[in-house]
């Protein structure tokens, strides 16, 4: 069977993807971390959500400039969208570039991202890039589902706890940006660029 290295947060999309490509792929989740949040550790989270969902989980290393720049961009732009999509797809870079992740060779890559998402969201031209530059498939699972059936799907196959994203640890590169934010420019900047919104963090599955 092909094997598949997913991108994962511990949240309820990128569980569900990996739940959607499980009957076709092996599949690996990547916790991809910047190693700089001072709360709870990123990878830990994932790693605990994943083998909860019946996943094995791999920490893949991003690079901690890119985060940097992430931020600054954020801060500029007083919002997060673009600064999301340039680490979601350094994440993706990362992954692909590798020979194996948790000690597998892998024949795609995949992510949780949705219909409806604006950020991040992969068009057509760097997904092929990505493929044709790494020689894997890049497999998004989610596309053509909006948030009422991604939110059904959650309800009737998982474990999910929600809240504030300020709060709720999860395994999502969120949590390392805010708290690099908040070093650098204050918590009152992560305030004002991230507005309010709810995050999930899976448990498990439902039996």
């Amino acid at each position: 069977m092909p094997t598949v290295a997913a991108l994962f947060s511990a949240g309820k999309d990128s569980t569900l993807a990996a739940l959607v490509l499980e009957p076709f792929y092996v599949v690996t989740l990547c916790s991809c971390t910047f190693g700089l949040d001072g709360g709870p550790s990123v990878a830990g989270t994932a790693h605990e959500a994943g083998e909860r969902a019946g996943f094995p989980v791999a920490t893949v290393e991003l690079d901690a400039s890119v985060a940097r720049e992430a931020v600054d961009r954020m801060v500029a732009d007083g919002y997060p969208r673009e600064g999301i999509q340039l680490v979601h797809e350094h994440a993706l870079e990362t992954v692909a570039g590798r020979e194996e992740v948790g000690g597998r060779a892998f024949d795609a890559v995949a992510d949780g991202t949705r219909r409806d998402d604006r950020a991040p969201a992969i068009e057509r031209p760097f997904a092929q890039s990505l493929e044709d530059r790494h020689g894997v498939d890049y497999l998004r699972p989610l596309a053509g589902y909006g948030r009422g059936a991604i939110d059904e799907l959650a309800r009737r196959l998982l474990e999910v706890e929600t809240g504030p994203s300020e709060r709720l640890p999860t395994g999502d590169y969120e949590t390392e940006l805010r708290a690099l934010m908040a070093d650098e420019y204050g918590e009152g900047t992560v305030s004002d660029v991230f507005p309010e919104h709810v995050q999930s963090r899976v448990r498990g599955r439902r039996e």
